[in-house]
Order: structure tokens, then C-alpha cells, then sequence
């Protein structure tokens, strides 16, 4: 008998209320008066559950809140329909603001980064601990804090998920090293982040073939902005594919919208990998030809 689908629950480690503000016109040094703004909540976990939403998915984001940013993100999470569980920290959510317009590239400028407090940690664990066997966990972004004692249940939570569930990583720095030495079903980065995790700057092909080998992750993917996307299974050497040209608008979560429609055609749909690869690059460059995340039409995708 078929086993059901898992649920996917994302966990982003440092939420982010991030500000767009537009411009007709913009230059450094000056005042400027925006001609649009809006709000939206970033984080690398949220945006692969919007797009898991998109994908008609069940998922629930996981997150830190805390002070007044952080419950304008919990609002527009809800307001958003977006399933979640906020763990409540006493440190406020950092802030970021993306300024677009004019003849300048899309910049986005971050606040700080904000480590959860030991108790919302502490939460998060008994929630993990508390969940049925079979689920999927997908640990996505920065996590401030990673290598302090705070975070030593919850690292030993993650080792108790993986003898009852799958879990899947698209993180950077001492996270990835740390989640690298445990048999992950899935791996998701990008050429940068796969050279920290290597210290190699050999093409990318090499850098997939070496961290194959040396971790025991079953399956990589490795983005590289526009350019080819590269991967490995257990089955084969590293392979690639081009993901189709496009006029870019924002890139901005293009790789978590990537990254959602691989956790559903691997986890939900059963496909090999370079199926899923094929399927979700249509999807992550669509992302980059639109603005905002995960708001692009599906129709014919």
C-alpha cells in the first residue's frame, strides 16, 4: 500500500519584516520620496511555504517572532493564509528594506541578524518532538546563534527527527557544516555556499562530485544564479540543466521557489531527480521575471 505524503514543515531560523520601496528615481545621497510601498515577510522557509501554498501543499512554517516586527510578520502571515507556528522570543525580528526603481539594481539592505532567545528554541524542540513519525523538516536560511549552547536541544531534536522522519536543508555557514555529517534526503544551495562548505573553487561538476562523496546526503542540488543548475543522487555522476532564459525583474527567492517545487515532486510525487530538477526550473525563473515571491502565475508552468 502507497504510503501518504508527508506533511512539510520549514523552519526559518531568521525571519525578516522586510519594506519594498519603489522608485521612479533614486541616487545615493539624496533624499528620496518612494512612489510605492509595501510589506511582505522574508525569510528563506516562508517563501518555500508560499510557494508550497501555490502548489496546492500542506506545510507549516515555522518561525521566531518577537516585539513589534515581529508580530506585524505574524499578522501578515495569517492575513496571508500562510499555516504557521510562530515561537515567541523576547529579541525583536530584524527589519530589511528592498528599494527598486530607476536606473540603480534591485538592493536590498538587512537589519542585524537576530538569534532566538533559549526559550522559543526550547518551544520549537517540544513542538518538533511532539509531531507524528513520517514528516518532512526543512531547515532553510541563516540561524543566528547556531553554534551556542541555546541551540543544543534543538540540534539534538534534529537527530531524533531523522531515526522517524526526513529532513532536508537549504542553509549556509555552521548549520550546513553541522547538518552536512547526517544522512540528509536533500541538499539545496548555491555555488557559493557549496565552495564555504568545500573550501574549493574548482568548477562546479568537481565540488558536487567531492561533496558527494564525502557527506552522506542523498541527493544535491547547487544553484548558480541565471546560470545551470547542477545536481547528484545516489544513481549517477553530477548532471545539469539550464533553466530557461528570461528577462529578470527580481531574483529575490527564486532558488526557496525552486527549492518548494522540489520538495513536492521528490517527497509528494515520487519523481527521480532530474525530473524534479526539470519541473521546478520553469517555475524558479518565472520567480525572477516578476516581482514579490512566489506571485507569479502558474499557468503553463
Amino acid at each position: 500500500m502507497k504510503s501518504a505524503a508527508p506533511h512539510i514543515f520549514t523552519l526559518t531560523g531568521n525571519l525578516l519584516a522586510e519594506r519594498t520601496l519603489e522608485f521612479a528615481a533614486w541616487s545615493p545621497g539624496k533624499t528620496q520620496r518612494a512612489t510605492r510601498e509595501t510589506f511582505q515577510v522574508g525569510g528563506k522557509g516562508i517563501n518555500v511555504s508560499k510557494m508550497l501554498d501555490r502548489l496546492a501543499v500542506a506545510n507549516t512554517a515555522l518561525c521566531f517572532t518577537g516585539g513589534a516586527p515581529g508580530a506585524e510578520c505574524e499578522t501578515w502571515m495569517r492575513a496571508h493564509r500562510i499555516s504557521l507556528h510562530a515561537f515567541p522570543t523576547s529579541r525583536p525580528t530584524r527589519a530589511g528594506t528592498v528599494v527598486r526603481g530607476g536606473e540603480f539594481p534591485e538592493t536590498t539592505f538587512l537589519g542585524p541578524d537576530v538569534a532566538p532567545s533559549a526559550a522559543a528554541i526550547r518551544a520549537c524542540v517540544d513542538f518538533l518532538d511532539a509531531q507524528p513519525d513520517a514528516q518532512l523538516l526543512a531547515i532553510c536560511g541563516s540561524m543566528p546563534g547556531w553554534t551556542g549552547a541555546d541551540f543544543d536541544p534543538l540540534r539534538a531534536a534534529l537527530e531524533r527527527w531523522l531515526q522517524r522522519g526526513t529532513l532536508v536543508a537549504d542553509t549556509y555557514g555552521p548549520p550546513l557544516a553541522w547538518l552536512a555529517d547526517h544522512p540528509l534526503a536533500l541538499v539545496k544551495l548555491n555555488a557559493t555556499e557549496i565552495r564555504t562548505l568545500v573550501h574549493d573553487h574548482t568548477p562546479l561538476a568537481e565540488l558536487l562530485a567531492a561533496a558527494s562523496a564525502r557527506w552522506p546526503a542523498r541527493r544535491w542540488v547547487v544553484t548558480d544564479g541565471p546560470g545551470d543548475v547542477w545536481f547528484r543522487d545516489e544513481t549517477g555522476p553530477p548532471a545539469r540543466l539550464s533553466p530557461p532564459p528570461i528577462r529578470e525583474i527580481s531574483p529575490t527567492g527564486s532558488g526557496d521557489v525552486l527549492h518548494a517545487s522540489l520538495l513536492k515532486s521528490l517527497f509528494h510525487e515520487n519523481l527521480p531527480l532530474r525530473d524534479a530538477v526539470a519541473r521546478a526550473l520553469p517555475l524558479a525563473a518565472a520567480n525572477a521575471a516578476h516581482p514579490g515571491i512566489a506571485e507569479f502565475s502558474l499557468t503553463g508552468l
